[in-house]
């Protein structure tokens, strides 16, 4: 039974990956800007800042 759980899991997971926006896209940054900072993530946040703070001209 193991198995069909972790399959499941894995499956929930990759689904669930699958609707959100690429990082760093207009879309996530917006996101980002809903989400309550004290949730965000260390890699979120160096990611915001990259992409939607500092955002280069060949972007």
């Amino acid at each position: 039974m193991k198995p069909y759980r972790s399959g499941a899991v894995v499956a929930i997971a990759f689904a669930l990956s699958a609707c959100s926006p690429e990082v760093g896209s207009k879309a996530w940054c917006q996101n980002m800007d809903e989400k309550p900072k004290g949730e965000w993530s260390a890699n979120e946040a160096t990611a915001y800042a990259k992409h939607c703070l500092f955002k280069s001209e060949d972007e």
